[in-house]
């Protein structure tokens, strides 16, 4: 049995003991997708927000942030459904690294739903690929790529198709959380290897979180150098 497999039923029994009750107040009484009403009403919605890095905007006339009208990104588009803020920022440090895959599963049944207007017929993506981390510290530090356990929820929602070995991460670098956007960057140059499967694809690049959007940059490019016609890109949060 293959560990996605073995992963994905462990997350399904996980959130099945739990889909009684909200995850983040225990109440019993319309409880969806693990969170009842109220508590979804309370989440931290990103609104409005640059169609090309999801950074969140001050004025609802505009499209694009400062930033990607001086210097666009690689991918086309990105969605995210939250500020990376209380408590969707608990929840997803839980699901990355406490294991905890009702917290994970939650999230993404959320976000499914909540970003499946984005998912219209000319901008529907033939393939999701989450971003991937380096082999040794997926097999030995977190033991799970927690953007491939999402990708595979918004698939399923979505009538998606799935590849998590179209893309690869090549090269260990150092932890992104204290580093500027810069930093990243060059932290990430030539990081990741896309297969030439893609090639004329749509792809739906996947991640829990964008913070400087470094990441999903090296990763679109590597996708759209590999032959990629459009790289969309999918988050549960954006940083502000």
């Amino acid at each position: 049995m293959s560990i996605r497999r073995i992963l994905s039923q462990i997350v399904d029994r996980s959130i099945d003991r739990h889909l009684a009750r909200c995850l983040l107040c225990g109440s019993a009484e319309e409880v969806r997708f693990g969170t009842c009403s109220p508590c979804h009403q309370d989440l931290p919605a990103l609104g409005h927000a640059c169609q090309r890095c999801a950074l969140p905007l001050a004025e609802a006339t505009d499209r694009q942030c400062g930033g990607c009208l001086q210097q666009p990104p690689p991918q086309a588009c990105s969605h995210a459904c939250w500020y990376y803020a209380y408590p969707v920022a608990q929840l997803i440090q839980r699901f990355k690294y406490q294991r905890d895959f009702t917290a994970g599963r939650t999230l993404a049944e959320l976000a499914a739903f909540q970003l499946a207007p984005q998912i219209k017929d000319e901008q529907r993506p033939d393939l999701l690929v989450p971003v991937p981390m380096h082999w040794r510290k997926q097999l030995f530090e977190r033991g799970y790529n927690q953007a491939q356990l999402i990708a595979d929820i918004l698939g399923k929602h979505w009538h998606i198709p799935l590849d998590n070995r179209a893309l690869r991460k090549i090269t260990a670098t150092d932890s992104q959380q204290k580093l500027r956007r810069t930093q990243r960057r060059k932290n990430l140059t030539h990081s990741f290897v896309a297969h030439p499967r893609v090639r004329g694809l749509h792809i739906g690049l996947v991640d829990d979180v964008i913070t400087t959007g470094a990441t999903q940059e090296a990763a679109a490019q590597s996708l759209l150098d590999a032959g990629a016609t459009r790289v969309s890109s999918y988050a549960l949060a954006r940083t502000p």
